[in-house]
């Protein structure tokens, strides 16, 4: 395959400024709460704890020829994104386009060997010294193959990108994009988004005619959790430069369009409302945000929220007393000062240490177009 992607596409943080965060709770003196499924979902109302992020390192580089990953054996010069979500006894890397071959002093997503996105696995639990792939979803080559077919003709579909992977009902899903067109810097058209699902352990992938959701809705980029039966969707619409949402399913029936729910505000009690329409779906988040990444934090008896921020100030990191919220103000996470051209820092739970007060993910660089893996302390208050 020697197909040369054009070198228009999501590319790192120049414009836009970012909306004003949800206004923060009133105080309210702090009963701690345990990691429990019952606090994960606690509509009690506690103040925020989270007042930022310390020691922001780079660990290790996972991707391209000069990684801890030595990627050049499965054909990769160049990839991004790099969510994770576990199934099979695995921690999968879920990638976006991806490229076999790159000419010196190239920046952003460029070159040949072009595949829409491809598939990593590993059994490294040991986060502090970087992530070891165990091997990479590859053809009789030895090449990683691409798992989500894609026409590659712009104003058509350009590509398809996962924005998060799930296991449900023993099987394995990845949600995806299909991108319609790469725009202006952070700024894309997408056709719909969906789900392609494997069940034989990510070897090969169907494309499922339902569920979808519209090229425009605010499902298009997504973060998904699985608590108590049901999977949780925060989800941004195509771009950065919109706000979060939340949709929920019960796992037996994911694949039913009919049974997912959106949440639509909260009760005088604080008990969250939920909405068969789509068009009911309530803004939980007013940012500029794109790429997330929602997981719970025992450090903090909270869930966080990781992003790209749209506005241009780099990554950042809020804390939510519930899935739906309220979600705190935004901290920075990685500047874009510190490293130009980064975008979509993805957590995974199981990958922290210190109780959950230090946190691992990964981060996408434009310039040189790969994934690295980066620490962070959290500062909590009191």
């Amino acid at each position: 395959m020697t197909l040369t992607r054009p070198r228009t596409r999501r590319a790192p943080l120049v414009r836009g400024v970012a909306i004003a965060s949800v206004a923060a709770l009133a105080a309210v003196a702090f009963a701690g709460c345990s990691s429990s499924s019952a606090a994960m979902l606690s509509t009690e109302k506690m103040p925020f704890v989270l007042s930022g992020v310390t020691n922001v390192k780079r660990v290790a580089q996972l991707t391209g020829h000069d990684s801890l990953n030595k990627t050049a054996r499965y054909e990769i010069a160049g990839q991004d994104l790099g969510s994770m979500f576990q199934a099979g006894g695995k921690t999968w890397f879920v990638f976006g386009d991806t490229f076999g071959q790159r000419e010196d002093g190239l920046t952003g997503g460029g070159g040949t060997e072009w595949r829409s996105n491809a598939l990593a696995y590993t059994t490294d639990t040991d986060p502090t010294d970087g992530i070891r792939f165990d091997g990479y979803i590859s053809d009789d080559l030895g090449w990683a193959t691409e798992l989500i077919d894609s026409k590659k003709v712009d104003g058509t579909e350009m590509t398809t990108i996962p924005t998060y992977g799930f296991e449900a009902n023993g099987a394995m899903y990845l949600d995806y994009m299909s991108v319609k067109h790469w725009g202006e810097p952070g700024e894309w058209e997408t056709n719909y988004a969906g789900f392609a699902k494997s069940t034989d352990d990510g070897r090969t992938w169907t494309k499922l005619a339902a569920p979808r959701w519209a090229g425009d809705s605010n499902f298009v980029q997504v973060s998904v959790s699985k608590r108590d039966g049901d999977l949780y969707f925060w989800g941004v619409t195509h771009g950065r430069f919109g706000g979060v949402q939340l949709m929920k399913v019960p796992e037996k029936d994911v694949e039913k369009q009919s049974a997912y729910r959106y949440f639509s505000g909260t009760a005088s009690n604080g008990a969250p409302r939920w909405s068969a329409d789509i068009a009911a779906a309530t803004t939980i988040v007013d940012d500029t945000v794109g790429e997330l990444s929602v997981v719970w934090n025992d450090y903090l008896s909270r869930w966080i929220m990781t992003y790209t921020d749209g506005g241009g100030d780099g990554t950042a990191i809020r804390e939510g007393a519930t899935p739906w919220g309220p979600w705190g103000d935004k901290h920075t996470l990685v500047s874009s000062s510190d490293v130009p051209g980064l975008y979509s820092p993805y957590m995974l739970p199981q990958y922290t240490e210190n109780g959950g007060r230090t946190i691992y993910f990964t981060l996408s660089v434009w310039d040189p177009y790969n994934v690295y893996w980066y620490k962070a302390d959290l500062v909590r208050q009191g």
